[in-house]
């Protein structure tokens, strides 16, 4: 790890400031693609939908942007849970995207969050659907979908490497 990873860390952890991620994705010789994150040490392979002519078998961005919301799902309700004390055997999440054509092109029309949590006691029914509703509410990643990207574009002359 770089000492800015670190340093972003360190500052994530005691709640001081506030710190970026960065994931970085390039073109591969098949036409698909790989995405890196700074902190993990493999890339994904991605590629458009198998409809829209990419690859099978690969993740798809809709794909990965739906692994994301699940994914911070999980971990926003890890978090909530062991704050409130609350015991749970399991927590798988799905999240399902309705896809559309519109004059524009296609569009993500609406997102479907369904966890399943597993709990040992029935006293704790309510008192699970509440903090999975508040996981809901402060998932960090469901809340970024509102935001409109900063679009911060650069043109580079010659030819830059391919990885495949």
């Amino acid at each position: 790890m770089n000492s800015q990873s670190d340093e972003r860390n360190a500052r994530s952890r005691s709640g001081e400031g506030t710190y970026q991620h960065r994931v970085t994705a390039w073109r591969t010789a098949d036409g698909a693609g790989l995405v890196k994150s700074e902190l993990a040490p493999n890339a994904l392979h991605f590629a458009a939908p198998p409809e829209f002519g990419g690859l099978q078998g690969r993740w798809t961005p809709e794909e990965l942007l739906l692994g994301a919301v699940a994914s911070c799902f999980i971990t926003t309700f890890q978090a909530i849970a062991e704050y409130a004390n609350l015991v749970y055997t399991d927590l798988e999440v799905a999240v399902e995207a309705s896809i559309s054509k519109s004059s524009s092109g296609y569009e993500i029309t609406g997102i479907d969050i369904m966890p399943t949590l597993a709990i040992h006691q029935q006293d704790d029914q309510v008192r699970a659907l509440e903090l999975l509703r508040k996981a809901r509410s402060l998932c960090l990643v469901s809340r970024a979908l509102s935001v409109e990207p900063k679009f911060k574009p650069k043109i580079e002359v010659g030819e830059m490497a391919v990885v495949g």
